[in-house]
């Protein structure tokens, strides 16, 4: 078995974990409530603008032996700068207040998994960073571009408000083949344990953010 599948079969676990969060449910059915839209994008805001800060961080402390995974992570890069405006950008089109979502605090889970990414890379082995891509990545191709057809005809928003999710959606497809080419590439036992441990911590680090966004219930009761 390559060790893209060997990492999603020591996962699947915490994939079905993360997918159980109420409110993934609740999107995916159109059964949601603008602010919790916009709740989500403020948080998918306050973890993707560390996406390309953590990718220079990772390809900074790659070894010699991994300067072809340096060459992919200056790829990465390339291809993720900018799109945290994207998020404000939808936030705008919802009617939200996106200088508000910038200047505010990130959600505590959010933080820690922003915070447990660093760590890894600093103190850790920094290809752990790529269970969080693992994550991410393979979350948003499973359910992004579903939810934001079903949120949008629930809240009957512009297709502008929807630039986030259907960019990171079925469209990205291309990056988890890339992704799953780069993963079959590595020979190093202990870096492919150090990623499937991560990724498992993701997944509930991700689930997390999802479960701290309000629900329904707490939004009607507010009210």
């Amino acid at each position: 078995m390559n060790f893209f599948d060997t990492l999603k079969q020591n996962t699947e676990t915490e994939r079905k974990d993360l997918f159980a969060a109420p409110i993934i449910r609740d999107a995916l059915s159109g059964d949601i409530e603008l602010q919790q839209y916009t709740a989500f994008l403020t948080q998918a805001y306050h973890h993707v603008k560390h996406t390309v800060p953590l990718l220079m961080a990772c390809g900074s402390r790659l070894g010699p032996k991994y300067e072809w995974l340096r060459t992919a992570v200056a790829e990465y890069i390339e291809e993720e700068i900018g799109h945290e405006e994207w998020i404000l950008s939808d936030i705008s089109a919802c009617g939200g207040n996106a200088d508000a979502a910038r200047q505010s605090r990130p959600n505590g889970a959010t933080e820690l998994m922003v915070s447990y990414a660093y760590h890894q890379i600093d103190r850790g082995n920094p290809l752990g960073f790529f269970g969080m891509v693992h994550v991410l990545e393979g979350t948003s191709t499973a359910i992004a571009t579903q939810a934001a057809s079903a949120i949008q005809q629930a809240l009957k928003l512009p297709a502008g408000a929807f630039t986030y999710l259907n960019s990171h959606g079925s469209l990205d497809l291309d990056h988890v083949r890339y992704f799953e080419g780069l993963m079959n590439r590595l020979d190093d036992d202990a870096d492919k344990q150090a990623i499937i441990h991560c990724a498992r911590m993701f997944y509930k680090l991700y689930g997390d953010i999802f479960r701290s966004l309000p629900s329904r219930e707490s939004l009607f009761e507010a009210a």
